[in-house]
């Protein structure tokens, strides 16, 4: 299926935000490999998650209802034989003819057809199945998509933990800088020994600030690794791909809301269900019909009898009619449309949900971005009050408690700047799954 326009904008346009600050923080270097990407992350999580693979059973068995559904258009065939051994032989003279009645060895063989020309529970079993199908189709399709944005949400967290590390090892080699500072001013006899006893501390704190969001670092990823159910990925590439492009403006949340109940394969899927509880409206009605059946039948004997015949076939139609059945298929047809109304308003209460997702997707992202608006000015602010803080120290203008609280403030500072970052990436990614996209901004090809 393919995208329209407006997605393509609105993708652009808030994967530019979400990937141009991602990429705009300081990050560790890595080499190229062993570096799994979020394409291959999903593709991977796709093809080996026990709950993908699931999915794709549900599939099967939906199709074989189908199948087994359809049996009824084609007539079934039986073949059958039987041989029997006796201790005496019968005969009859008829005129100038011996006719054998019963025989020592007696073969009898005979073929039988049913089909079945009317039948009013076979016609909205077969409507039932057919949507049923089409019913477990978008609901393979939404089960995929949502562990692929799990998979997505794992993903950022491991690359926003590993900012969080780097954020750490930043603030212990500021640190180290300082106690450097503090010892060879203490040495020297400008300062204290209170000036090198807080250096030691802001080191020894970052120290283990740096020890304790690694095990955060292993964490994620094994928790990623479990996702993809594979061992934990080495390194993870900031998934640059959605920088494509910027053009355009972002659709009215009106629009947005009607595509993407038109579009989400949860909501579709409430579509078929509905419409499979209504087919089944129809068979109380038509068991007010009666059913024919035609058969058939082709034998074979060695015994042929009086008739003289070895072979001979007969050919029918039966046909059977419930007159009255206790009102059954009254409470059968109540039950049924009672079931169907609910189905309905299942749906539309999906619906209803629809546009409530999308309307909290904008209003986070738009929160996002104002916060991570002033995450950045806070880190800006932070960096240069660092850097301000750390020469005055040199100077002798400023205290060592100065400048280990400017290191705090700074670490803090960062901190807040990669949640925010990892938080708007989480916002569009709401987004996304709201308008029912995948994770990668495309939408979900579905099987027939």
């Amino acid at each position: 299926m393919s995208k329209s326009i407006s997605h393509r904008s609105l993708g652009f346009f808030l994967a530019a935000w979400t990937l141009a600050v991602l990429l705009s923080a300081p990050r560790l270097l890595i080499a190229q490999d062993d570096v799994l990407s979020l394409e291959d992350a999903i593709r991977q999580a796709l093809s080996a998650n026990e709950e993908a693979l699931s999915a794709d059973q549900r599939l099967i068995e939906a199709n074989a209802r189908l199948v087994r559904a359809r049996s009824f258009l084609w007539p079934s065939l039986n073949l059958s034989g039987t041989y029997t051994r006796r201790p005496f032989e019968v005969t009859r003279q008829v005129g100038e003819t011996e006719i054998t009645v019963q025989s020592y060895n007696a073969i009898s063989g005979s073929s039988n057809l049913s089909l079945i020309l009317f039948d009013s529970r076979s016609i909205p079993a077969l409507m039932q199945a057919r949507f049923d199908r089409q019913a477990e189709i978008f609901g393979v399709k939404d089960s995929k998509r949502l562990l692929a944005f799990e998979v997505s949400n794992a993903f950022l967290s491991a690359l926003g933990i590993d900012q969080f590390l780097e954020a750490s090892r930043q603030r212990m080699e500021f640190a180290k800088q300082s106690l450097e500072a503090a010892t060879a001013r203490h040495n020297a006899g400008i300062v204290s020994v209170n000036d090198v006893t807080l250096a030691q501390l802001e080191y020894a704190t970052s120290e283990m600030g740096v020890t304790q969001v690694q095990g955060q670092v292993e964490s994620a990823y094994l928790q990623l690794g479990n996702l993809l159910n594979s061992p934990p990925p080495k390194k993870l590439k900031t998934p640059d791909f959605l920088l494509q492009g910027v053009e355009g403006m972002i659709p009215s949340a009106e629009k947005l809301i009607a595509e993407a109940q038109a579009r989400r394969p949860d909501v579709q899927s409430l579509r078929w269900q509905g419409k499979s509880l209504q087919a089944l409206t129809l068979e109380p009605i038509l068991k007010w019909f009666p059913s024919f059946t035609l058969t058939g039948q082709y034998r074979y004997t060695n015994e042929a009898g009086l008739t003289g015949r070895s072979f001979n076939w007969n050919v029918g139609v039966t046909m059977s009619w419930s007159i009255f059945d206790g009102f059954t298929r009254n409470a059968d047809y109540s039950e049924r449309k009672a079931l169907a109304i609910q189905a309905d308003l299942s749906l539309r209460s999906a619906l209803r949900k629809v546009e409530l997702d999308v309307r909290d997707a904008l209003v986070s992202l738009e929160s996002q971005r104002a916060a991570l608006k002033l995450a950045q000015v806070t880190y800006e602010v932070a960096v240069r009050n660092a850097r301000e803080t750390t020469e005055l120290y040199r100077q002798g203008l400023s205290s060592a408690l100065q400048v280990a609280d400017a290191n705090v403030r700074l670490f803090e500072a960062n901190v807040e700047f990669v949640r925010a970052r990892y938080g708007l990436g989480v916002a569009f990614l709401n987004l996304e799954a709201a308008l029912g996209l995948d994770p990668l901004g495309k939408e979900p090809d579905i099987e027939n």
